[in-house]
C-alpha cells in the first residue's frame, strides 16, 4: 500500500456534517470543549454486576445498570470508567477470567427488568484488564444477565441470556464458546419467552452447571412473571446435556416465576433455590441439585421480579445471603434471616450485585440501587463508595440565579438541586447537592419569583412543593372533583408557564392547570389518550407476585410544553402520550387538535417522551418519539414549523443510533439543534439534515434530557447512568452551525465569548483534603473563557480519497497556497504534494510550534491593559483570562525568560473588553463583557478608583526597587567575570582583587536580605521584615480596596515605599562608592568587563 492511499484509509470524521450522515469525532481535537461532570456521587445509581481479580483484591470491576463498566486497582480507593467509547453502556454481567484474569467479559443490557432497564446488544471482551475491548457476539441477546468463565481454560465461557424483556426474540438461554468467543452455541434453549435469570457453576467441577429458567414477559403497562417454561436445569457435561428439576424434585408445583440459585464451595452437594411460586419460597438441595425440599417462605421473595438472588458463604454452607430490597443473612442454612444492609444502618435499599471473598469471607462488595458498599466484617458495617457518579436522571432544568443552580430527578434516588459552579476551594462536591424530595425522582421545576422554591414530583404524579431554605414540602397533587380515577405516569409531566410564575401544568390524562401555585386545579383538556382498558391493569402487574408500584401506569400524558409566548396570543401547549397520541391547543386548553396522524412512519401507540418547543419560531416544535418498548429501537424525531399541519422526520437510524429521547434548539441560531439519544449525545449544524456524536470526553451513555440555558449559553445534560453535566458555551457550536463547518478550514478562529464575572470564591466546604476517595465534579473555569480553533495542521490519520471532498478535510487541514502556515513543507493545497517526499510510513505531526498571543484593550480608555501567550493545540482550544492587567516585575534571582509573560497586574474592573488574538500571520477578536459579582451588595460610584491608584504607586515603587536589585544581579555577574578573567593576573593583582571581590559579595548578601530571605536556607525561614514581605502586605491590603482605602492599606504602601526608597538609596550609595572604586581597580589592571552600573533614578 502506498503511502497516498495510506493516508487516505483511515477514519475521517472530524466536523463537517455534510460530508457524511453520521459521524464521529477526533476527540483529541475536540477535547478541550468537552462538557463536564457535575455528579453527584452521593447518590449514585443502580450497579448490577461486580467481579475481583482472583490473586489481587484490589482489583475490582463494577458493572452499572446504564453507566458503564468501572474499576478499581487500589480495593476501591478510587475508580475509573473503562467502557465508555462503546456501543452499549447498560452492562448485566462482568466475569474476570481465573484462567487468565487479563480476560474481561462484560455481557451487555441490564439484566433486572424493570421499566428503565436499559437494552444492551452483545458481549465484549478484554484481553488486557479493560483497556481496550472487542465485541465478540451474541448481538441480539439484548440482556446478558450471567456470564460463567471455565477455571482453567481461558477460551471456554458460557452466557446466561435474559433474551429482550419488552417481546418475545429467540436469541435467549445458555450459549457456550470453546475459541473465547469466535463461535457462540446455543446449550440451552426453552422457547422465546423464557431467558436465564440465573446461572451457576460447581465450584469444585466445572462440568456442572445450574441455570434458572425464566418466563416473563413485560409490555409498557403490565408486567407478567412466571409461565411454564421456568424452571431448574442441571448440566454434568459442560452443558452438552440437560436435565430439568420439576416438582417430582420437591420444587412447587404449578407455573413458577423467577429463580435465584447458589452451591456451597465448601459442600457443592448443598444448593439453594430461591424460588416465585404460588407461594414464595427457600429450597434446598443436600445432593446436588438432585432433589429439593422447602426451607422456609418467611422474609424471602419479596419482589423477585426485581432481585431474586441467593448467596452462600464460600467456607460456611449454612450461613446463606439472601439480596432483596435488603440484604439479610442466615446463620442456620436459610431457616431465619436477620436484615443486615438496610436503612438501619443507612445502606441503600433494592440489591443486585454481591461479591464474597472466598478466602476471606468477611470481605463482602454488594451493589444496590444507589451504588456501591464495602464490608470487612461480614455485613456488619459498611462502607459507602462516594466516588462512583452513576446517578440516572429523567429530567434536568435550571434556575436564573448567579450562578446558575440545576436540579432534576434520579431513578430510586429522589430529586436534587446543585451548583452549575462551585465559586469555591475543591469544586464541586456532593455537600453542595441538597435533595429536596425523595422517590424515584423526575422532573423539577423552579419557581421563577421565589428562588428557594421548587415543584418535584415523584412516581405516579406525587407531586410537592418544596421551600429549600426550610424544608416545607406541601403536597399538590390534583385531584379529580368528581372522583374519577386519574392515571398518572410512572414519570408525569409538569410544566411552568412562561407568563405567570403562579401558573403550572400538570398531566394525568387530561391537563390539569393551577394559576395559584398549586393551591388548587382546573382541569383544560379532555382525556388526551386513547383510554384504551386493555391497557390499564397496573394494579394488578406483576405475575406470580404483584408488583403495582405505578411503574406500569398506561394511556397518560407523558409531556406538557407551553410554548414561548407571543404578544396579543393565547398560550400554546404541546402535548403527547405514552400511548402514541400528540396534541396541540394554541388557545391555553381551550380548544385542542390531535396531530398523531401526521407523524409518518410512527407505529401507532408509541411512546412520546418529549417536545421541544421552539425558543425561536412560533409554530415550530421538535417531537421525540421512541417505541424500543415494543421492539422497534428505532431512533425517531419529527419536526414541524406549522403547528403540526405537517411533520417532518429529522432523525432516523441511518443520522444516528440509540433511540432518540430529548432535543434541544439552540434559542439564538435555529438550526443548531442537539439531541440526546440511547447512546450519546448529537448536534446538528442543519436543523437535523445532519447529526454528529459529540463524545470527546463524554461517554456513549443514555443522554434523557437537555436544556440550553438562557443567559450563559451552556447545555445542561441529565444522563440516565453519569448523572449531570454542563458543555460551556455552546457559542462555537453556533457559530458553525450560523457560518457552516466550512469555518473550522480556516487556520485560526476566535469565537464570540461569553460574559464573565469577577467572582468571589469561598473556601473549602465540608472535608478539605479529599484524596481520592470521593467524588469532585469539574468546576467551570475562573476568569473570561475563550474558545479558538487552530486547525489540524498534519497527517495523523488518513482517508478514502474519493468518499470526501478535500476542501471539507478539516481533520488534516490541507493547507490552501496562498496561506502561510508554520509547519514547514504544508503551504499546498495538494494532498499528493503536501506528502510526496514524506516516507511509506506517517508520522504523527508535532503540536503546534508557535504560541497563540492574547491582547486585551480596555475599550473603555483604549488602553492595552494585557498581554500574554497560550501555547495551543491542534483543533478546539479554551483557555481563560484571569481578568487581570499586566503586572511589574519584582526582585528575583531566576533570570527571567526572554519570551516570558509579563505577570499578572491587579484585577480590571468590570466593563468592555476586547480580546485581540494573534496566531501566526492569523489574528482575530472577540469582546467579553465583565459584570461585578451579582451576589455583591456594594453600592456606590468610583468603587475602585482609590484602589487602582494606589496600585499605580505601588508599582511605580516596585520598578524602583526591582531595578536597583537588577543592579545588584548585575554587580554580582560582573564580579563572577572579574574573576574568570583574573585567574591569570600577578599573584599580587588577583589576591587584592579576590579580597575586594569577597567584601562586595557579603555587602551584595546584606543588601538583598533587605529584600528578601538569603539564598539556600535551610527549613522554613520568613523574615517579616524584609520588602518582599511589605510588599505582599501591601499589595493584599490595596488589592481589596472598594470605596475608601482602609487604613492598613494606606499604613503598608507608606511603609514599603518608605523602606524601598531606602533599599535603593543604600544600592545606590554601593554602587557609586565601593563597586565604583573596585570598578577603577580593575580598569587599573585593564581587566575591566563591567556592564552598565549606572545609579537608579530615585
Amino acid at each position: 500500500m502506498n503511502r497516498i492511499t495510506q493516508l487516505f484509509t483511515l477514519l475521517l470524521c472530524t466536523c463537517a456534517p455534510a460530508l457524511i450522515l453520521a459521524q464521529d469525532l477526533n476527540e483529541d481535537h475536540w477535547k478541550a470543549i468537552a462538557p463536564r461532570s457535575l455528579g453527584p456521587a452521593g447518590m449514585s445509581g443502580r450497579v448490577t454486576g461486580i467481579d475481583v481479580h482472583p490473586d489481587d483484591r484490589d482489583m475490582i470491576y463494577v458493572a452499572t445498570a446504564s453507566g458503564g463498566l468501572w474499576k478499581s486497582n487500589n480495593g476501591g480507593t478510587s475508580f475509573e470508567p473503562i467502557f465508555d467509547d462503546q456501543k452499549y453502556l447498560s452492562i448485566g454481567a462482568v466475569a474476570v477470567s481465573d484462567a487468565n484474569p487479563s480476560i474481561i467479559w462484560a455481557g451487555t443490557g441490564e439484566g433486572n427488568p424493570r421499566n428503565s432497564a436499559n437494552y444492551g446488544g452483545g458481549i465484549y471482551r478484554s484481553l488486557d484488564g479493560g483497556a481496550t475491548w472487542e465485541m465478540m457476539g451474541l448481538e441480539d441477546t439484548r440482556h446478558i444477565h450471567r456470564i460463567l468463565t471455565h477455571p482453567t481454560d481461558p477460551n471456554t465461557v458460557y452466557v446466561g441470556a435474559l433474551g429482550s424483556m419488552w417481546g418475545p426474540n429467540p436469541e435467549r438461554g445458555v450459549y457456550r464458546t470453546t475459541d473465547g468467543g469466535k463461535n457462540w452455541e446455543k446449550i440451552l434453549y426453552v422457547d422465546e419467552g423464557t431467558g436465564i435469570a440465573e446461572f451457576v457453576m460447581d465450584p469444585s467441577n466445572p462440568d456442572k452447571l445450574i441455570a434458572a429458567t425464566w418466563t416473563f414477559d413485560r409490555d409498557p403497562w403490565f408486567f407478567n412473571s412466571g409461565g411454564p417454561g421456568s424452571g431448574i436445569w442441571i448440566s454434568k457435561d459442560g452443558g452438552d446435556t440437560w436435565e430439568r428439576r420439576t416438582a417430582k424434585d420437591g420444587l412447587p408445583k404449578g407455573n413458577l416465576g423467577r429463580i435465584g440459585l447458589a452451591i456451597s464451595a465448601s459442600n457443592p452437594e448443598i444448593v439453594y433455590a430461591l424460588v416465585e411460586a404460588k407461594e414464595n419460597g427457600l429450597y434446598k438441595s443436600t445432593d446436588g441439585g438432585e432433589t429439593f425440599s422447602l426451607v422456609t417462605t418467611k422474609d424471602v421473595g419479596d419482589r423477585p421480579f426485581y432481585y431474586a438472588e441467593i448467596y452462600v458463604d464460600p467456607q460456611n454452607p449454612n450461613r446463606v445471603f439472601h439480596i432483596a430490597t435488603y440484604i439479610s443473612k442466615s446463620e442456620d442454612g436459610g431457616k431465619t434471616f436477620t436484615e443486615i444492609a438496610n436503612y438501619g444502618n443507612n445502606v441503600h435499599p433494592d440489591n443486585h450485585a454481591f461479591w464474597i471473598d472466598e478466602d476471606n469471607p468477611e470481605y463482602i462488595i454488594q451493589g444496590n440501587d444507589g451504588g456501591l458498599n464495602f464490608s470487612h466484617d461480614g455485613g456488619e458495617t459498611w462502607r459507602f463508595a462516594a466516588n462512583l457518579p452513576l446517578a440516572q436522571f429523567y429530567h434536568i432544568n435550571y434556575d436564573m440565579s448567579y450562578p446558575y443552580l440545576i436540579g432534576g430527578g434520579m431513578q430510586d434516588n429522589g430529586s436534587w438541586v446543585g451548583p452549575s459552579q462551585g465559586l469555591k476551594s475543591g469544586g464541586i462536591t456532593d455537600a453542595d447537592w441538597q435533595e429536596v424530595y425523595f422517590g424515584d425522582g423526575f422532573d423539577i421545576i423552579f419557581k421563577p419569583d421565589q428562588p428557594d422554591v421548587v415543584y418535584a414530583a415523584s412516581q405516579g404524579g406525587a407531586l410537592g412543593k418544596v421551600d429549600r431554605s426550610t424544608g416545607k414540602t406541601t403536597f399538590i397533587r390534583p385531584v379529580h372533583p368528581e372522583g374519577e380515577f386519574l392515571r398518572f405516569n410512572w414519570n408525569a409531566p409538569i410544566a411552568q408557564s412562561p407568563r405567570d410564575p403562579n401558573t403550572i401544568y400538570m398531566g394525568s390524562q387530561y391537563v390539569h392547570k393551577s394559576t395559584n401555585a398549586g393551591l388548587s386545579w382546573e382541569i383544560i383538556s379532555p382525556d388526551l389518550t386513547t383510554n384504551d382498558s386493555t391497557k390499564q391493569r397496573q394494579d394488578i402487574s406483576g405475575g406470580l407476585t404483584i408488583d403495582a408500584t405505578q411503574a406500569e401506569n398506561h394511556t397518560t400524558l407523558l409531556a406538557i410544553v407551553p410554548a414561548p409566548p407571543q404578544f396579543m396570543q393565547p398560550q400554546t401547549l404541546w402535548v403527547s402520550s405514552d400511548d402514541g397520541r400528540l396534541h396541540i391547543s394554541r388557545n391555553d386548553g381551550e380548544e385542542w387538535t390531535e396531530l398523531t396522524g401526521k407523524l409518518t412512519g410512527m407505529n401507532p401507540g408509541s411512546w412520546i417522551p418529549y417536545i421541544e418547543a421552539s425558543p425561536i419560531n412560533p409554530g415550530e416544535a421538535f417531537v421525540v418519539v421512541n417505541d424500543y418498548r415494543r421492539g422497534d429501537y428505532r431512533p425517531m424525531v419529527y419536526h414541524t414549523t406549522n403547528y403540526g399541519e405537517s411533520f417532518t422526520r429529522i432523525v432516523d437510524e441511518n443520522k444516528v443510533s440509540g433511540h432518540a429521547q430529548a432535543i434541544v434548539q439552540d434559542p439564538v441560531q435555529e438550526n443548531l439543534l442537539f439531541l440526546g439519544t440511547d447512546q450519546g449525545l448529537w448536534y446538528s449544524l442543519d436543523y437535523g439534515d445532519s447529526w454528529t456524536r459529540f463524545d470527546a470526553g463524554f461517554p456513549h451513555v443514555s443522554t434523557r434530557d437537555l436544556k440550553v440555558h438562557p443567559r450563559e449559553h451552556d447545555l445542561i445534560i441529565a444522563t440516565f447512568g453519569r448523572a449531570a453535566w454542563i458543555l460551556d458555551d455552546i457559542r462555537p457550536f453556533r457559530e458553525m452551525a450560523r457560518e457552516g463547518a466550512e469555518i473550522l478550514q480556516d487556520s485560526f478562529r476566535l469565537f464570540p465569548a461569553p460574559d464573565a464575572y469577577a467572582w468571589e470564591s469561598r473556601s473549602y466546604q465540608g472535608t478539605r483534603f479529599y484524596a481520592q476517595g470521593q467524588f469532585q465534579g469539574e468546576d467551570r473555569p475562573g476568569g473570561a473563557m475563550l474558545t479558538y480553533w487552530v486547525r489540524p495542521g498534519g497527517p495523523s490519520e488518513t482517508v478514502d480519497p474519493d468518499s470526501v471532498d478535500v476542501s471539507q478535510l478539516t481533520r488534516f487541514s490541507i493547507i490552501d497556497p496562498e496561506i502561510k502556515e508554520d509547519i514547514p513543507g504544508r503551504e499546498t493545497g495538494s494532498l499528493q504534494k503536501a506528502f510526496a517526499d514524506q516516507n511509506e510510513e506517517i508520522d504523527p505531526i508535532p503540536a503546534p510550534k508557535e504560541k497563540v498571543k492574547i491582547q486585551v484593550i480596555d475599550v473603555q480608555t483604549g488602553d492595552t491593559i494585557r498581554t500574554y501567550t497560550d501555547k495551543p493545540r491542534w483543533g478546539m482550544n479554551r483557555t481563560s483570562w484571569n481578568l487581570r492587567r499586566d503586572g511589574v516585575e519584582t526582585p528575583s534571582r531566576r533570570e527571567r525568560k526572554e519570551d516570558a509573560d509579563a505577570p499578572n497586574g491587579i484585577s480590571v474592573t468590570p466593563g468592555t473588553y476586547r480580546i485581540l488574538m494573534t496566531y501566526g500571520d492569523h489574528t482575530d477578536e472577540t469582546i467579553v463583557t465583565l459584570h461585578a459579582d451579582p451576589r455583591d451588595s456594594f453600592r456606590g460610584a468610583a468603587r475602585y478608583a482609590a484602589r487602582d491608584r494606589m496600585y499605580a504607586e505601588l508599582e511605580a515603587e516596585v520598578n524602583k526597587v526591582t531595578a536597583a536589585w537588577d543592579r545588584l544581579q548585575e554587580a554580582r555577574k560582573s564580579l563572577k567575570r572579574v574573576e574568570d578573567a583574573a585567574a591569570n593576573a600577578p599573584k599580587a593583582v588577583k589576591d587584592t582583587l579576590a579580597n575586594h571581590r569577597k567584601e562586595l559579595l557579603k555587602h551584595i548578601d546584606r543588601l538583598e536580605e533587605i529584600v528578601t530571605e538569603p539564598e539556600d536556607l535551610k527549613g522554613i525561614q520568613r523574615n517579616p521584615t524584609n520588602l518582599q514581605s511589605y510588599l505582599y502586605s501591601a499589595r493584599n491590603y490595596i488589592a481589596q480596596i472598594e470605596g475608601e482605602p482602609s487604613q492598613m492599606a494606606r499604613l503598608m504602601l507608606e511603609q514599603f515605599s518608605e523602606k524601598g526608597d531606602d533599599f535603593v538609596r543604600q544600592v545606590n550609595a554601593f554602587l557609586t562608592g565601593e563597586m565604583r572604586e573596585f570598578q577603577d581597580e580593575v580598569r587599573a589592571a585593564n581587566l575591566s568587563l563591567f556592564g552598565e552600573l549606572g545609579e537608579v533614578k530615585e
